[in-house]
Formats: structure tokens, C-alpha cells, sequence
């Protein structure tokens, strides 16, 4: 039997956990987001998890799933059932995500803003958001606003836009100067 060791870690956002296994989950860089059970076609696992009525999001990356429960439902309650789904599934063999090749963004006219914005991105802010059990993702940078989707347990977060405007915005603009705000759009 292929064994797989699942542990939980809580992160800022109160209605999510992270369900963090001894293996990738998909391949570096791939980041799913599932707001909804309509979004999961590529995905059989977030799909199944869905089924669950107390699910509200799924979150896939790397070696982890984020789920998001609805607000009615405790963590105590659920997140065994949901930890040995999760093993289930993995040890049983089946997919996580169908990977289909992926378009690249097309970077604005200010492509090297856009490339100093990601590469700040990538190095400063990506670590600490995925220990916490989400992403953030470069969208657009636009007369000096720069768009970013917040994913995972970031999405919904109590203090997603702190963070967002305290912390990255902060950040971005002491790097870039031509940033003047930060915004995230909605996924």
C-alpha cells in the first residue's frame, strides 16, 4: 500500500485549513483555485470534495490542499473525515488534477515593471501566502495599479486586504515607484 501522511496546519483565515501530505500533489508552479463545485472539471479530487455540503472552496498546490469550509460548520467537527478522504484518495491511486498546457500571461506594455513587480512577488510574498495555504498571482499593471488575484485560504481571509495593503502594497511601492496601489481582483 502506497502509505500517505497527511498533517493539518491552521493559517489567518479561520474558515480554512491546509491539508499538507508527504508528496506533490502537482507539479511545481501549478496552482488551482475551485470557488465553486462548477469549476473542479479538471480536478476529480476538489470534485469529491465538494460533495461534501460544509466545503465552500479547494484550494491545490504543491504538496497541499486548502479547503475552506462554510461558516455554520466547525473545524473539530470535519477535518478528520476530510484528512482521511484526502489520504484515501491519494493512496487509492486517483488524480488530483488533470494538467492540460497552460497559456502563458501576456505581460502589459511595461514589461519590465511587470517583470520587477513578479520577480517581488515571487521572492518576497509567494513564501509567506503558501505557508498560510494560499497565492497570489500577478494579473496587470495599469497607470500605476497593479492587479493581483488572492487564491486559496487569501481568498475570504479576515485579513487578506490588511496584508494586502499594509504588506504588499508597501512593499511593491518602496521596489517599484511607479506602483501607487495595489488591488485584488476577484477569483
Amino acid at each position: 500500500m502506497n502509505n500517505v501522511n497527511i498533517y493539518l496546519e491552521a493559517n489567518p483565515n479561520p474558515n480554512s485549513l491546509k491539508f499538507v501530505t508527504d508528496r506533490m500533489l502537482v507539479d511545481e508552479g501549478v496552482v488551482k483555485d475551485y470557488p465553486d463545485a462548477e469549476s473542479t472539471k479538471d480536478s476529480p479530487i476538489a470534485k469529491k470534495l465538494f460533495s461534501f455540503d460544509y466545503v465552500d472552496r479547494v484550494f491545490i498546490m504543491s504538496n497541499f490542499i486548502t479547503i475552506t469550509k462554510k461558516n455554520q460548520v466547525h473545524w473539530d467537527n470535519i477535518k478528520l473525515e476530510l484528512r482521511n478522504f484526502i489520504k484515501k484518495h491519494i493512496e487509492d491511486g486517483n488524480k488530483i488534477v488533470e494538467i492540460k498546457p497552460q497559456e502563458k500571461k501576456k505581460l502589459s506594455s511595461n514589461k519590465e515593471i511587470d517583470k520587477k513587480i513578479i520577480n517581488i512577488l515571487d521572492e518576497y510574498i509567494k513564501p509567506a501566502v503558501e505557508q498560510d495555504g494560499g497565492a497570489i498571482q500577478f494579473e496587470s499593471f495599469k497607470k500605476g495599479t497593479v492587479k493581483v488575484s488572492l487564491q486559496g485560504a487569501c481568498s475570504g481571509c479576515p485579513s487578506s486586504m490588511i496584508t494586502l495593503k499594509s504588506g504588499i502594497e508597501k512593499l511593491l511601492k518602496r521596489f517599484v515607484p511607479e506602483v501607487k496601489e495595489v488591488v485584488a481582483e476577484e477569483v
